[in-house]
């Protein structure tokens, strides 16, 4: 009688959580042989990733001494600040093809949960997401970027602003063009809503987006931000493409 008492009594320490976690133990998703924990990879795998810990411009994001590098001393971009959590590279830039183009939406909780942890919300009034044109919605299905900052953004939903930010261009994605063709091509690409101007005077934003790699949609989207009165504007992206050597 003692030993049930007090098998019920242990179970009830347990939250619904922590029943379907044991019951339901999920694999790691890159190398399916170890329990993959609450974000779906082991801790060896999740060290293994690329993640983005070299001192590097705390503009841009690009590699450097930790101090601003030159291209941002030389020619300033709009935006103040980026963070990424990895690098541009592998197993990393898989998991994000598989989230964009394979419909493996799971990763985009995984990637706004790892992202939440490494930044804070608290630094920042506003998050808005990178606006995707709605002939691209319709084809994708979904705005990646969207659901990273849903997931950050979940204890304060009120600094989630989706709407305000809008892309009037529908452009050719900018992963399928040239380098220096970039910029030209996402100029003009946004515009504010103009019923939502004035939420964002003097206010600090952090853009949310998924892999940074010219900065140029980024920056863009900064300078639409910066010309309504904007005071501070930051990147949170989950990876930053790195120059070949």
């Amino acid at each position: 009688m003692a030993q049930t008492l007090n098998m019920r009594l242990n179970f009830k320490q347990f939250t619904s959580k922590d029943i379907f976690s044991r019951l339901f133990k999920q694999r790691c998703l890159l190398c399916v042989a170890n329990d993959g924990g609450e974000l779906g990879i082991c801790d060896g795998c999740n060290s293994d990733l690329p993640w983005h810990s070299k001192p590097h411009c705390p503009q841009c994001g690009l590699d450097s001494n930790g101090l601003l590098c030159g291209s941002c001393i030389n020619s300033p971009p709009a935006f103040d600040a980026t963070f990424s959590l990895f690098t541009y590279d592998f197993p990393l830039d898989s998991m994000m093809q598989r989230y964009k183009y394979g419909n493996m939406l799971n990763l985009g909780y995984i990637f706004g949960q790892m992202l939440g942890k490494k930044t804070n919300l608290a630094d920042v009034d506003l998050i808005i997401p990178m606006p995707m044109h709605p002939m691209r919605l319709k084809e994708r299905g979904f705005n990646q970027s969207l659901e990273i900052a849903k997931i950050i953004t979940k204890s304060h939903p009120e600094k989630l602003d989706f709407t305000s930010a809008l892309r009037q261009k529908h452009t050719p994605p900018q992963a399928s063009l040239p380098l220096k063709e970039r910029v030209k091509n996402i100029k003009g690409a946004f515009k504010i809503n103009v019923d939502s101007v004035d939420n964002f005077k003097n206010k600090r934003i952090a853009i949310v987006d998924d892999v940074m790699t010219t900065g140029a949609s980024l920056n863009e989207l900064a300078k639409t931000l910066k010309k309504v009165g904007a005071e501070h504007v930051e990147c949170w992206v989950i990876a930053r493409t790195m120059p070949h050597k």
